[in-house]
């Protein structure tokens, strides 16, 4: 099935169309494994020819999948930058794959729900991605799409070690396990740093928007497990199933505290940020990922009504510097860009029956 990215920036991602548990809090549940084969090099020692056969047997593998005829096959290799940089703003390939040389594509679920990356750090990497708190049906679907893969290739496995990787943090089970959360009133409590410290003491990493080695923006992060080997699949699904209860709660506790304690300056805060978003008329990606977090908030807490949060995850990704270009139909110098990400903003804010509650 042939794939017009154009189409895909038009609408949502899966991962955020629909509403998960806790989804006020919980954005997503990710889980990725990583996986080789055993007939060829790692893919810092693959030649080119190598790594066009790894391509091809993975291709030739998910072919053979008859529920899988219509997923998306996506040659990254031609990809212009704009178009590479738009799929890891989706989340649908990582950063490693859009910035890689040689043969390396990605076969996509039409809902986004799943994707198959070829030639990334590994020979291939699947990840599930599923709304809210959702890891164990995330679980259950990507350990369906690793056995189907599985009887069709030979991966790398060693009796003592499990699969090989790689990245020697991967070696065992390959699977990196992870959620996404929106953190806004720990950010804005200061209680954000005491809560991951917490965390990396029992071997959790806390990542980006955009996993390893990206910043956090808008107040989202990303909390997954560090070390795979020794471990199983379901002792590594409960590592992160165990805490994140624990983070959302003191999630909810901060913003219970600033309703109680700061509530004229906690609705001025999310007003500003409303205001701002709705009559600016040039915004950077940096200050809009910003301001939409006051107001995601703002809407979860009840300061601002009749504003679908749909719409406002849609406008964190939709407002990102590649996803605009694509909606507006071609590439833009950054001074343009902030103008139309502003436009864009207005048109999506403005709307007849969206007000401030007077609490």
């Amino acid at each position: 099935m042939t794939l017009k990215l154009d189409e895909l920036a038009a609408r949502a991602c899966g991962w955020l169309r629909e509403s998960g548990e806790v989804s006020d809090i919980v954005i997503s549940s990710r889980i990725r494994l990583a996986r080789n084969l055993a007939d060829f090099p790692f893919i810092r020692r693959c030649t080119d020819q190598d790594r066009a056969g790894v391509e091809k047997a993975c291709h030739q593998a998910i072919a053979q999948v008859e529920k899988w005829r219509d997923l998306i096959y996506v040659d990254v290799s031609t990809l212009a930058v704009l178009d590479r940089q738009f799929l890891v703003e989706r989340q649908l390939i990582s950063r490693e794959l859009a910035e890689a040389n040689g043969a390396r594509s990605v076969a996509i679920e039409p809902h986004e729900t799943f994707s198959l990356m070829m030639n990334e750090e590994d020979h291939l990497r699947l990840q599930v991605i599923q709304a809210g708190l959702n890891l164990q049906s995330a679980w259950e679907r990507i350990n369906e799409i690793d056995n189907e893969l599985d009887s069709r290739l030979n991966y790398a496995f060693h009796e003592r070690l499990g699969f090989l990787t790689a990245c020697p943090t991967n070696v065992g089970t390959g699977m990196r396990v992870s959620v996404m959360l929106h953190l806004p009133a720990l950010v804005l409590t200061q209680e954000i740093e005491k809560a991951f410290r917490s965390l990396q003491k029992i071997g959790l990493a806390v990542r980006g928007l955009y996993g390893e080695g990206s910043q956090a923006m808008g107040d989202f992060y990303q909390i997954s497990n560090q070390i795979t080997l020794g471990r199983s699949e379901e002792d590594l699904i409960k590592q992160v199933s165990d805490v994140i209860p624990r983070i959302i709660e003191y999630e909810r506790q901060a913003r219970a505290f600033l309703v109680k304690e700061s509530r004229k300056d906690l609705h001025d805060r999310v007003s500003r940020a409303y205001g701002i978003l709705c009559t600016a008329q040039t915004i950077s990606s940096e200050e809009t990922l910003h301001l939409l977090s006051s107001v995601r908030m703002g809407v979860n807490l009840g300061l601002i009504q009749d504003l679908d949060i749909s719409a406002i995850n849609r406008l964190f990704i939709h407002t990102q510097p590649a996803h605009l270009q694509k909606i507006r139909g071609g590439q833009l110098e950054t001074a343009d860009r902030n103008v139309e990400r502003a436009i864009y903003l207005r048109s999506h804010l403005r709307r007849p029956g969206a007000t401030e509650s007077a609490n």
